[in-house]
């Protein structure tokens, strides 16, 4: 028995032994992962394991000593977590005796020394004993890459600890040497290691603690000072990084050289990026000051320090040459948008200088910049919140600010204007700031300002917008004081209307609608101007105004940026709905009644662009509704088109029956349109009622050849009701009725290409969704490419396949759209599609081309690049078809594949030159801009290649330089110039 317990005491010791020799001697590394899996599994002790190599390290053999060293290491890198205090200490004391030996063993030294420095168990004063023996028995800088790495781990660890204290000194010196990193990284490194990537880590090290700071900020302060444009960035970003940890202490005796070195920068540098930086330190500068906790009795550096800088900056926003103003205001702006002490005291300093120095200078260019200057210092306070309304430091400035304000915008400078509406919508921002007399005077100029003419575009548009901004902050001062107004003047344009002015017809009209729907963004506000804006439609509909299209377009384009304006309020969002939804479908339905006398209106109306602009107010009244006020809606406006049920209309007293399904006229027809907008925009969980009929009616409909727009809109509504129903018998039903009623009406006869639109609809249906059936669909798409009659709107039909919508069939109208639809379909029917355009006869081949090129044209890049080899040739001969639609398709394909695949491009450079040559020439202006683009990108590819075309190029592209249109003559003038510096030095 006692044999058998020696035997088994001796097997374990003995296996260690063997994984020991086979890792010292037989050079294999797999043992050491063996024997620090025994460790942690409780087979061996780390005593065992020195014990085991107790001869390899006493070994005279250098190699052999540092490979059980290295053993040693590897099994304390993955167990270093096991050890005891008693043990760390012995550890410790045999590696530091360890660092007296050879050089070869000295790595595997330090990566003993890396895995205790992250022992648990590490005794306190033993990092202080290490990081010595390190700097007294180690030339760290002479180290190779990987040891020095090893060495800032080391550091790294131990800092964490906070022991640092007895080295700082050394422990700066042995990481600042590299400061700062001046580094090309080899060609073909494998490591990949960028000069950016040792900045960071280096200074990571360097801003890690505080107690760096009496050597680090020296060392930053000569670095920022010097000619070198790296230093000087790497130098402010470290300072900006050392910020974060600092506090007063650190900083209080450098304040006054980091404050000049930051001064001269932002003063005398051409770089923006030196610039940028050095303002981003003093931001941190001032930040560190502001957070610091102070005794009673200690200096408050911040005021000081804030004092230095006004000091040194004050006089230069008085100059009258305004050389050194706004690097001055930059600076002072940085500090001040630190905290809101330092904007306190900066403000209350400046903003009086910079008041006075307004009403100093007469010109209108020197205003504008010292208003661009209070701008940024108002912008500053919108950072801060005060509880106590006296402590807001503007309240003291508010008048002279007002005033100074209104003054800039009666200025007749536009670019001043601009910025005195910015200034007064940061005002208005400040709560409580503004009085009801200035904001009245606010609001005058702002309607003043919405109605300028032409030439003060971008002033009027700003007007606008900050009516919007405003409205939402103050809505009882605008519905007193600007609505009214409008309304005033909505009332001129109708008497205008009526009298046929043209002159005020295209202006105050359209500027009005514009102002009202700007303005419409409260809630309470919505109620005042959205009856307004159909009252006027209604009195467009009387018959005493001379209505043309563009002003109906112009009223619904007002309608519908209120509706968008409506959707983030669910509130608005029904009121809007409920209110406008009925009156324009009670107007259209009027309009498409027989009539009695004359109306120009009611034409109007049913006009296609008219129709087109109603249903995107209807459709963006609907997307946003919650699915029980949708049911709601849904309930009146699918009977009104099925039973014509008029009701629900505002006003529903027509002198027949509405029934656009049921013998109805072709102006009621039309309004299916309408009725599209509404289903096609509701929520999928919505149930519609009457589906069945309505999903017949709608196929019946789409397939009548007396109104393509009725037929069209009919599709398109069938198409977007299919995509959201859920897959089941009642989608399986609705698909045979479509694909029955398609088979029929593709059959020689009246109603072909009513048809062939309603498969392209369902097509695309079911494409957005991946439903099984759109594949045969598009097969039957395809085999169409061969008809005589069809095959043209067959290859513009994939162009529809793979665009997005905007009226139906889109996401915000809640449609099922799957992500990479356009991918798949690619990969499905590309072969397809080339096999069928090899296969074709010579005279349908441009359309397998057109569909191509479409389906190419609308894909994203990183999928057509793998691809691109076998589909260029296509793309090539495409260029020859000519369709001008084919060719501008193919163009814009192409344009990006210059850029992003020139080596593939260059392979076929002889033939690209040609054909884009050939087409700058084209009767279409969109195809001649399209090449000389393309004559542009090809200036990538590699310039050898190109070289033997250069002189062709160039006298072939001196002709468009003449072109009649002014687009084509640029193009032209920035390719050829491209190819005049082909080859030439620095290009």
């Amino acid at each position: 028995m006692a044999a058998a317990a020696a035997l088994e005491a001796v097997a374990p010791t003995g296996a260690l032994w063997g994984l020991v020799q086979d890792f010292v001697m037989g050079q294999q590394e797999g043992p050491a992962d063996q024997v620090a899996a025994d460790v942690k599994s409780g087979s061996y002790t780390v005593l065992q394991v020195v014990e085991a190599l107790g001869s390899s390290l006493e070994n005279p053999e250098p190699r052999t000593r540092a490979r059980g060293i290295q053993l040693l290491s590897q099994v304390l890198l993955q167990c270093h977590s096991l050890l005891l205090e008693k043990e760390v200490i012995h550890l410790i004391l045999f590696y530091e005796n360890r660092l007296k030996d050879h050089h070869l063993v000295i790595p595997s030294v330090l990566q003993g020394l890396r895995a205790l420095s992250l022992c648990v168990a590490l005794p306190p004063g033993l990092a202080v004993s290490v990081l010595k023996a390190i700097f007294q028995e180690v030339h760290v800088q002479s180290l190779p890459q990987v040891d020095r790495h090893t060495v800032y781990s080391i550091i790294t660890n131990f800092m964490r600890t906070r022991e640092e204290g007895p080295f700082v000194e050394e422990l700066f010196e042995v990481t600042s040497c590299y400061f700062p990193i001046d580094f090309t990284p080899p060609p073909n490194d494998p490591h990949g290691i960028q000069r950016e990537d040792l900045i960071l880590s280096l200074r990571a090290v360097l801003a890690s603690t505080p107690r760096f700071a009496e050597f680090l900020l020296p060392l930053l302060i000569e670095k920022v000072d010097s000619e070198i444009l790296s230093a000087k960035l790497d130098s402010l970003q470290t300072l900006n990084a050392c910020c974060a940890v600092y506090g007063q202490k650190e900083l209080k005796d450098f304040l006054p050289s980091l404050w000049a070195s930051v001064r001269r920068e932002v003063f005398q540098t051409a770089s923006e990026r030196v610039e940028a930086d050095g303002l981003a330190a003093l931001h941190s500068l001032t930040a560190c000051l502001s957070r610091s906790v102070l005794r009673a009795d200690a200096e408050d550096l911040l005021d000081s320090f804030l004092s230095n800088i006004l000091q040194d900056c004050r006089h230069h926003l008085c100059e009258p040459d305004m050389k050194l103003v706004w690097p001055s205001a930059k600076l002072l702006q940085a500090a001040a948008g630190a905290s809101a002490r330092a904007c306190d005291h900066i403000t209350s300093n400046v903003l009086p200088l910079l008041l006075e120095q307004f009403h100093k200078h007469s010109q209108s260019n020197q205003r504008r910049t010292i208003l661009e200057m209070i701008l940024g210092f108002l912008k500053l306070h919108q950072k801060w919140s005060y509880e106590d309304k006296d402590e807001r430091p503007l309240n003291v400035f508010k008048d002279q600010l007002c005033s100074l304000v209104f003054m800039a915008l009666t200025d007749p400078n536009t670019q001043l204007q601009l910025v005195g509406i910015r200034t007064l919508v940061v005002l208005g921002a400040q709560p409580d700031l503004l009085s009801s007399e200035d904001l009245e005077l606010a609001v005058g100029h702002l309607y003043r300002l919405s109605f300028l003419e032409e030439d003060s575009q971008s002033c009027r548009a700003a007007a606008l917008e900050a009516s919007g901004a405003l409205a939402t902050l103050y809505p009882v001062a605008f519905s007193s004081h600007l609505v009214p107004k409008l309304a005033e003047e909505l009332g001129r344009g109708e008497l205008d209307l009526a009298r046929g002015d043209e002159s005020t017809k295209c202006s105050r009209h359209l500027h009005c609608l514009q102002a009202l729907s700007a303005v419409s963004t409260h809630p309470s506000i919505v109620k005042e101007t959205l009856p307004l804006l159909l009252q006027h439609l209604c009195q467009m509909n009387k018959g005493n105004m001379v209505a043309g299209t563009n002003e109906v377009i112009a009223v619904c384009q007002s309608l519908q940026q209120v509706a968008e304006k409506c959707q983030q309020d669910p509130e608005s969002c029904w009121y809007f709905h409920q209110t406008a939804v009925p009156c324009l479908l009670a107007l259209a339905v009027q309009a498409s009644m027989p009539e009695k006398g004359h109306s120009v209106l009611r034409k109007v109306l049913l006009e296609d662009e008219v129709l087109a602009a109603m249903v995107s107010v209807i459709g963006t009244a609907t997307t946003h509704l919650s699915p029980d006020l949708a049911a709601q809606s849904v309930a009146h406006i699918v009977p009104l088109f099925l039973d014509g049920n008029v009701s629900f209309l505002p006003e529903n007293s027509f002198p027949c029956r509405f029934q656009p399904f049921q013998d109805g006229s072709s102006g009621q027809r039309r309004l299916v349109a309408l009725l599209m907008a509404f289903v096609c925009s509701l929520p999928r969980n919505v149930e519609i009622p009457q589906l069945n009929q309505l999903m017949r009616e709608l196929v019946e409909l789409s397939c009548c050849p007396s109104c393509p727009f009725s037929s069209t809109a009919a599709a398109k509504c069938f198409a977007g009701l299919l995509n959201k129903l859920p897959a089941g018998q009642q989608l399986d039903e609705f698909l045979q009725l479509a694909v029955d009623k398609v088979e029929a009406g593709l059959s020689p006869g009246p109603c072909r290409s009513q048809a062939f639109t309603l498969l392209l609809w369902v097509t695309k249906a079911l494409v957005l969704r991946y439903h099984p059936l759109s594949s045969c669909l598009t097969e039957q798409l395809m085999g169409l490419l061969g008809d005589p009659e069809l095959g043209p709107a067959a290859a513009d039909g994939f162009s529809l396949l793979m665009s997005d919508c905007t009226d139906v069939l889109t996401r915000a109208g809640h449609a099922e759209v799957r992500i990479m639809f356009r991918q798949r379909f690619f990969t499905d029917n590309v072969p397809a599609l080339v096999q069928g355009f090899h296969a074709a006869s010579q005279d349908v081949k441009p359309n397998y081309l057109k569909g191509l090129s479409h389906v190419l044209n609308r894909l994203p890049k990183p999928v057509l690049l793998p691809e691109l080899p076998t589909l260029l040739s296509l793309l090539l001969e495409a260029l020859s078809c000519s369709d001008c639609v084919v060719q501008l398709s193919t163009l814009s394909c192409l344009q990006p594949l210059l850029l992003e695949a020139p080596q593939v491009m260059s392979l076929h450079v002889d033939t690209l030159v040609t054909k884009f040559l050939n087409l700058s020439s084209s009767p279409s202006m969109a195809v001649r801009i399209a090449a000389l683009q393309c004559m542009h990108a090809l200036t990538r590819l590699p310039t050898p290649v190109l070289l033997p075309y250069k002189p062709q190029v160039i006298r072939a592209l001196a002709k468009p330089l003449d072109d009649k249109k002014r687009l084509v003559r640029k193009e032209a003038v920035s390719a050829r110039g491209e190819w005049f510096l082909l080859g030439s030095p620095g290009s």
